[in-house]
């Protein structure tokens, strides 16, 4: 796991600042030395003129500015990534809820939420694997509302398929066949927390699968139970394939 160390972090976005702002101080230096030495040269009957110069100070200061600006932009990001993950850290050992659709096959089964804007005349589930390929369909409610959705685990011909991640489309239409809006989403037990592309990760099932932490929608103890179990009953598994 990645370690929280906020203060490191910001010193890390520092240190670019001042990088830069040395470099322009150099820069800065060395048109110093040009123009003292130009100043010193020039002919006293065709002095040189002094408004290129002026520009040119005026835009060292105005990019002096830009990078003290950067910095104090660049520490303020750090920190609030740093303030993300340690609010993440909250959730190790808690069961979690994530809008995804994205779940884990375990001991046999994976059991997906899907929540429904409006009764549907027909509802197909398919379940892909990480591949992409589709391996199972089943019926699923109609109603409107949250439904439960246990797949055994098993392809459409009745094979066993291997653990991991799988993922879970719901096709819901009316009686007019047009599509309904539908949300999936999952429960686990969280494992760990971890930073990615500044962008704070929740990992489920010691690293088997990782979500961003954004997507968490609810927080709670875990129950002595796997988080996911279900003891509802699967929906009836139609004999044809999609």
């Amino acid at each position: 796991m990645t370690e929280v160390n906020a203060a490191a972090q910001t010193q890390q976005a520092q240190s670019q600042s001042k990088l830069a702002t040395a470099g322009l101080a150099d820069n800065f230096d060395t048109f110093l030395t040009l123009l003292t030495e130009q100043l010193k040269n020039q002919d006293p009957l065709d002095p040189l003129e002094s408004e290129q110069f002026v520009q040119q100070l005026v835009q060292f200061s105005s990019v002096e500015q830009q990078i003290a600006s950067n910095e104090s932009l660049e520490a303020l990001l750090a920190l609030q990534q740093s303030d993300a993950q340690l609010k993440a850290l909250d959730f190790i050992g808690k069961e979690a809820t994530v809008n995804t659709r994205y779940n884990l096959l375990q001991d046999g089964e994976a059991t997906w939420e899907y929540g429904l804007s409006q009764e549907a005349d027909s509802v197909e589930i398919l379940i892909f694997d990480e591949k992409g390929t589709q391996v199972r369909r089943l019926d699923g409610e109609t109603g409107e509302g949250v439904h439960a959705v246990t797949w055994d685990g098993k392809d459409q011909a009745g094979n066993t398929l291997p653990e991991g991640v799988y993922e879970i489309e719901i096709i819901a239409k009316d009686a007019d066949k047009n599509a309904i809006d539908y949300a999936t989403r999952v429960s686990h037990r969280v494992t760990g927390v971890e930073m990615s592309g500044g962008q704070a990760q929740v990992s489920f099932a010691n690293g088997e699968l990782v979500l961003p932490a954004s997507l968490v929608t609810s927080v709670r103890e875990a129950s002595s139970a796997p988080a996911n179990s279900n003891t509802s009953s699967p929906d009836e598994e139609s004999e044809a394939a999609a």
